[in-house]
């Protein structure tokens, strides 16, 4: 069995990994908050953002993290449309979930069916990403441990999808998504855990990418990607803030007139 360690650079990656996670649920609690109080196009477009922002967070988190993962006795590699794959679904779940909530007139259903598909996506996104881990060696899962980080992500997604539906204030976001990180990374080193790797050394070059050559570069890009639009989130007036606006400049204009 090879050793396995899962912060090779110190706590370097476990925080920069949930200070990912934590950004991404953030940005994502804020754009469904908006979402919420506007109809039309720019619901779908908040929504879009929301769903984003989320599952790039959660994709980044996980990869972040997986810099950090080293086997005693092998080198790692990557393949590559594995991972991309991996980050499509992230995507893709994470829409599925917070454009149900957003347009469900039954939000108590569209919440436990949300965080149900989200939670077993998110899932889905974590052993994809490993299944295009590239090793000398055969991998393999610990079950329980397997479906403990399933139970915790679906845990995960309901709670985050349900702190979209009823957390405004800016304060009570950020407790959230403090919240919702720790979960998801709680998901992600559950199902690390699982990991058992039985080394077979072998001089034959591995398939693939190194996490430097293509994650760290998609990491950097996703994570710059959440925090410029962190930015331009918190620029834009809230629909609150539009109206007041709206209502200020009547009078000028009709004293104008």
């Amino acid at each position: 069995m090879g050793h396995l360690d899962h912060a090779t650079f110190g706590w370097l990656t476990p925080v920069l990994s949930y200070a990912m996670a934590c950004t991404g649920a953030a940005l994502g609690l804020r754009c469904t908050v908006r979402a919420l109080g506007a109809t039309g196009a720019s619901r779908r477009n908040w929504l879009f953002t929301a769903a984003s922002a989320i599952g790039t967070g959660i994709w980044t988190m996980h990869f972040v993290a997986m810099l950090g993962f080293g086997v005693s006795g092998t080198e790692i590699r990557y393949n590559v449309p594995l991972t991309v794959l991996s980050l499509i679904v992230a995507m893709t779940v994470v829409c599925a979930g917070v454009f149900a909530v957003g347009y469900s007139r039954d939000r108590g259903r569209a919440l436990l069916l949300g965080g149900l598909t989200t939670g077993v996506g998110v899932a889905s996104m974590h052993y994809l990403g490993m299944a295009a881990v590239r090793l000398h060696g055969e991998v393999t899962y610990d079950p329980a441990l397997v479906a403990l980080s399933v139970v915790i992500a679906v845990v995960a997604a309901t709670a985050a999808l349900w702190a979209a539906l009823n957390i405004e204030s800016p304060v009570a976001v950020t407790v959230a998504s403090l919240v919702m990180g720790a979960a998801v990374s709680s998901m992600h080193y559950t199902g690390m855990l699982a990991v058992r790797v039985r080394v077979a050394p072998s001089d034959d070059v591995l398939p693939g990418a190194t996490a430097m050559q293509f994650i760290f570069p998609l990491a950097v890009g996703l994570g710059s990607y959440l925090f410029l639009t962190s930015a331009f989130v918190a620029l834009s007036p809230t629909v609150g803030e539009h109206e007041a606006s709206v209502s200020a400049q009547r009078p000028v204009e009709s004293a104008a007139r």
